[in-house]
């Protein structure tokens, strides 16, 4: 009988957390790094025991940790991440005389079929891909050759959030980064594009701009990738051509401003997302923690509110911080910056918190095992 295992990374930490199919009672273990930010902590879908973790701190700096034994053991990898000797600063070498700087590792990428490949992204915004099970990185420096002297920080800095891999071509990929914009390569990442055509955004010189959009997330289904969603600044925004163009689809949601987004495991029109205030306050509308679901695509939304507060709540759900399971019922999940970790094992008819009062959640990342 399949299982469940939720990776979740955290300001002091990351947790593993697992249930059996029935996703009603749950072991929870950890904390993995006690004290330590993990940026996000991710399973390899071509080998369930190889995770991949970013551990950061202002102080002493980046580490990717490994493990090969589902969490139960980890091991520092990949020593081309180096901390440079002053505090929040580490340099990628890569055989220049003038080694780059960056800040921290956001996300972590895993092949879907390679359990040694894996991609990173960093603050300040640049992909990396690693060959070696994170041994070692290099980066894929045509994705800074778009205008990368335009992009601009948002407000968490100017970090490449998101990458995603698309399983029918294996040589696309997407990337969203704050505030530049998302970007697509045909080619494994030899060469980008921007794909912002239809973005508009009025908090830049030219809201229409090729280059300059605060995206904050862009999910895809699997068996329809030329279909993309994207939660942006202000607007949850489709694609049916890959990027190449873009529609709002903000519909009848409380507020278009949010980070997360996931999209529904087996139904490609069924997506997520969690709407907050506005761009200053950021928790949900009226103080009610609403998940909304549409089931056409961003045309129309429902308020899936069973089993969450509604009154007095005033948590985020960062980007990363949502996720689905792939189960015949598909379960979501997400964290919260207060600490609540929360599961529908039916779509998001009705929820229940896993665990509370963990620290600020930052990421979770679904394994569905056999």
């Amino acid at each position: 009988m399949s299982h469940i295992r939720v990776l979740v990374g955290t300001r002091k930490g990351a947790f593993i957390l697992t249930s059996d199919a029935a996703r009603r009672d749950w072991r929870v273990s950890g904390p993995f790094f006690g004290g330590w930010e993990i940026f996000h902590i991710a399973g390899s879908p071509a080998n369930p025991d190889r995770l991949y973790a970013s551990q950061t701190s202002s102080w002493f700096g980046q580490v990717i940790q490994r493990s090969d034994d589902g969490g139960a053991s980890w091991n520092p990898v990949g020593n081309d991440f180096r901390y440079a000797g002053d505090p929040g600063t580490h340099l990628y070498y890569d055989g220049s005389s003038k080694p780059w700087a960056f800040k921290r590792v956001w996300h972590l990428e895993p092949s879907p079929t390679d359990p040694d490949t894996v991609y990173a992204g960093v603050e300040d915004a640049a992909l990396f891909r690693s060959t070696d099970g994170g041994a070692s990185w290099q980066e894929l420096p045509a994705l800074r050759a778009q205008q990368g002297a335009k992009w601009m920080p948002g407000a968490g800095g100017m970090c490449l959030h998101t990458l995603l891999l698309d399983p029918v071509n294996p040589a696309r990929m997407y990337v969203a980064i704050s505030a530049a914009g998302a970007f697509r390569s045909d080619d494994a990442g030899v060469n980008w594009k921007p794909i912002n055509r239809g973005l508009h955004s009025q908090y830049i010189p030219e809201p229409e701009a090729e280059i300059g959009h605060c995206v904050h997330r862009i999910a895809m289904h699997p068996t329809r990738p030329q279909t993309l969603f994207m939660q942006k600044h202000w607007d949850v925004m489709r694609s049916d051509d890959a990027g190449d163009s873009w529609v709002e689809v903000s519909g009848n949601l409380p507020s278009d401003f949010g980070f997360a987004m996931a999209v529904h495991a087996h139904e490609p029109d069924t997506l997520y997302v969690v709407p907050i205030q506005s761009d200053s306050e950021h928790y949900p509308p009226e103080g009610k923690l609403r998940v909304y679901r549409s089931q056409t695509g961003g045309r129309t939304w429902d308020a899936l509110t069973d089993g969450l507060p509604q009154q007095h709540c005033y948590v985020n759900v960062l980007r990363d911080a949502m996720a689905v399971d792939t189960l015949d019922a598909c379960g979501v999940y997400f964290g919260t910056t207060g600490g609540q970790v929360y599961v529908s094992p039916d779509a998001g008819d009705h929820w229940q918190a896993i665990v509370r009062d963990l620290p600020a959640v930052l990421s979770v990342s679904v394994q569905t095992l056999p």
